[in-house]
């Protein structure tokens, strides 16, 4: 499933997602990836463990939802796979959970049979478009997840690299619109509530690199749920929503986690 074809990987500047791959100990980086990570743990030096964190709320996320009748899933901005993948935790509870992955990364298809390695009962698919090209990706992935039923949409870790200017709430508005009722949005999203200083020298450093950094607030972030129903907790700080669906993260209890985390049902 494609929207447009794969880019060349670009290995003369860092890269978002190469970079989450570093903090969470994988391989597929690059030293442009790796010297920039290395700056933004001298501002910081949990940034790696925020990585784990983020992860660790997706699996709490898909937990709840997949445990609470959800059988679709449509998460874009994937990443580079690291397991448990999205659809092992979502099939792990029901085995005939369908996911459709979506990345505009040129690295991730090179991972896409990592992606797809689900369940016999289950599907899993893999598209490749933008997060700025919602009406192209739902038309794609019409053609695993029924639009008729309830739907998760995931954008874990997504929407602070799309800047206001480029329409960021509207974009999720979109999204949600062409969901039926019943549906989820789970989001997670770093803020700079907690860290002005380190965070205004990160988006600085990252912004000379070429990678745009939209630190929102925690109203700003829950702007993305109006008229949403929150679950409970509604908005909080990543580790804090349902911890006791999933492990803690070491380390996570050093400091505030400087990013938020909700899961909203369109009504």
């Amino acid at each position: 499933m494609t929207v447009r074809p794969t880019d060349e990987i670009d290995t003369s500047r860092p890269n978002p997602a190469r970079m989450y791959d570093w903090y969470l100990g994988g391989k597929d980086n690059y030293p442009v990836d790796q010297e920039m990570g290395r700056q933004m743990l001298a501002l910081d030096p949990r940034v790696p463990v925020m990585a784990r964190v983020n992860r660790a709320f997706m699996h709490r996320a898909t937990r709840w939802l997949a445990e609470h009748g959800v059988r679709q899933f449509l998460d874009i901005g994937t990443g580079i796979p690291t397991e448990p993948n999205l659809h092992q935790v979502a099939q792990g509870i029901a085995p005939d959970a369908r996911v459709v992955y979506c990345d505009n990364d040129p690295i991730v298809p090179v991972h896409a049979a990592a992606l797809l390695r689900g369940t016999p009962e289950g599907v899993t698919e893999y598209l490749q478009a933008d997060v700025r090209e919602p009406d192209a990706i739902i038309e794609c992935a019409r053609q695993v997840i029924d639009f008729d039923r309830p739907v998760a949409l995931s954008l874990v870790a997504l929407l602070h690299f799309v800047p206001d200017e480029d329409g960021a709430h509207e974009l999720v508005g979109d999204l949600m619109s062409q969901l039926p009722t019943g549906s989820y949005l789970m989001m997670t999203h770093a803020t700079a509530d907690f860290t002005p200083e380190q965070s205004a020298t990160a988006v600085e450093k990252l912004t000379a690199a070429g990678i745009t950094l939209a630190l929102r607030s925690r109203t700003g972030f829950a702007r993305f749920f109006d008229g949403l129903d929150l679950v409970e907790p509604g908005v909080a700080v990543l580790d804090k929503w349902h911890p006791e669906l999933g492990d803690p993260v070491p380390g996570q209890d050093d400091g505030v986690i400087p990013g938020y985390a909700a899961v909203g049902r369109k009504p």
